[in-house]
């Protein structure tokens, strides 16, 4: 709704919005794709309403720096408001979609309803735990800031526990990790506290100088990085085990308690962290047709990324599903994908606005990048593969480049050039501390795992 006044307000559960001629675009969600959208739309005579839960942009690709304490929080999230204080076109409102009435062309929200001549749903991805309890309830995904803060207060919290107890096997267990899924985020994780193990363990907890801090990356194919050629695979694979992380391939992941993991073929290991990275669903909204949904909650779109039959709706990024000759599947859930689309249904908007055809969207794959530590990364750019330093370098520079504000770029640059230098990660805080869900005194019992 656009009020009288040129002022924004709250009226009988509508979110007004200031007065204007121009149409009106909601765009849900402020992840690369929403962002991508509105920094390549706001030039254009249009009124932008983006709508998040978040008052900021969080980088995605460095949580795991986060959750492994090699970086502050702050470093990696960006204000909406101050990214936006200069286009005069654009408003945020934060708030928590609730659903979509596109009979109405309105988003409700959890702070009233906004009316919208177009819509953008690019709410991207969440934890997909595939319906098992034990996952969900005892392990930690790694989708946002806050995911990664509990990692952080857990893992951090468990080495304090590990500290003071005078069982063997409870020191064991409280300093081992287990992170499920070979991808990038679950190969960085694994990398990062590989080096957390080598440099900062036995110096920063003295009293577990005898107990081996075990990491665990699993993995239910046979390699790892299965997006990328299978020697770059190898090389990974190879940097990791001679970081003393443990990689188990062609092994699935059936249940865990708290303590213990439960493998097939009659395996068990066991941890008290539990880091989820193998699956994500799309961040799905009420009100979307039926048959525009897949099983992963992706919503399915056309070539011009439009949710069909819907000629005024659009959606981007994770959250959506193009399925193409080259890409049967969809287009890898990840950000290039992301930034791409944004680009595309901002030209597109302008061209249904001025009733002009519509450009489809092609995919420009400009290769993949994953870091197992200093020096060691592996890259597959335009096809050409690079390994070690080399790739290390150009990961750190991608990732640099990508980063929102001149401070965050700085704050992560001296962060890098100090651990390069030191080996040390100095953000080893617990800023909240995590809720425990399980109780590790309960749960052994001379030497015997039981459920709670």
């Amino acid at each position: 709704m656009q009020c009288k006044e040129d002022i924004s307000c709250y009226e009988n559960g509508k979110i007004c919005l200031p007065a204007t001629d121009m149409p009106c675009v909601v765009v849900i969600g402020g992840g690369f794709a929403g962002l991508s959208l509105i920094n390549n739309l706001h030039k254009y005579k249009v009124q932008i309403v983006l709508i998040d839960r978040n008052n900021f942009h969080q980088f995605l690709p460095l949580l795991y720096q986060v959750a492994t304490s090699g970086t502050e929080p702050d470093s990696i999230v960006f204000p909406f408001r101050k990214i936006f204080e200069k286009y005069e076109n654009v408003i945020f409102r934060m708030a928590e979609v609730t659903g979509i009435d596109t009979d109405k062309s309105t988003v409700n929200t959890s702070t009233g309803y906004i009316k919208y001549d177009y819509l953008v749903v690019a709410g991207g991805s969440t934890n997909n735990f595939f319906g098992n309890i034990g996952f969900e309830k005892f392990g930690q995904g790694l989708k946002s800031v806050t995911d990664a803060l509990d990692i952080r207060s857990k893992l951090l919290q468990n080495l304090e526990k590990a500290a003071i107890t005078c069982s063997h096997e409870e020191k064991v267990i409280l300093s081992s990790v287990a992170i499920i899924g070979g991808g990038p985020a679950g190969v960085e994780m694994a990398g990062a506290l590989g080096e957390f193990k080598k440099y900062i363990f036995r110096k920063d907890y003295p009293e577990l100088k005898d107990i081996e801090m075990k990491i665990y990356l699993i993995e239910g194919t046979n390699r790892l990085l299965s997006v990328m050629p299978e020697k770059l695979s190898d090389k990974t694979l190879n940097y990791l085990t001679g970081m003393n992380v443990e990689v188990l391939l062609n092994t699935l992941v059936k249940s865990y308690d708290g303590t213990s993991i439960e493998l097939d073929k009659g395996k068990t290991v066991q941890a008290a962290a539990f880091i989820w990275t193998a699956g994500v669903k799309g961040a799905n909204f009420h009100g979307l047709p039926t048959a525009a949904v897949n099983k992963q909650s992706r919503i399915l779109v056309d070539k011009f990324s439009r949710i069909q039959p819907l000629g005024n709706v659009f959606a981007i990024g994770d959250v959506a599903q193009m399925v193409t000759d080259d890409f049967p599947k969809g287009h890898p859930m990840v950000a290039q994908p992301a930034i791409q689309q944004g680009k595309n249904v901002a030209g597109n908007l302008i061209r249904l606005i001025n009733s002009k055809p519509l450009l489809p969207f092609l995919y420009r794959d400009k290769g993949s990048l994953a870091t197992v530590g200093k020096k060691r990364a592996v890259a597959n750019i335009f096809g050409r593969e690079f390994g070690g330093f080399v790739a290390w370098v150009i990961w750190s520079a991608v990732h640099l480049m990508s980063i929102v504000g001149v401070r965050n770029k700085l704050v992560i640059a001296i962060n890098w050039m100090w651990s390069y230098f030191t080996y040390d990660k100095g953000d080893r805080v617990i800023i909240r501390k995590y809720i425990d869900r399980t109780n590790l005194k309960t749960t052994i019992k001379h030497g015997n795992n039981e459920n709670r």
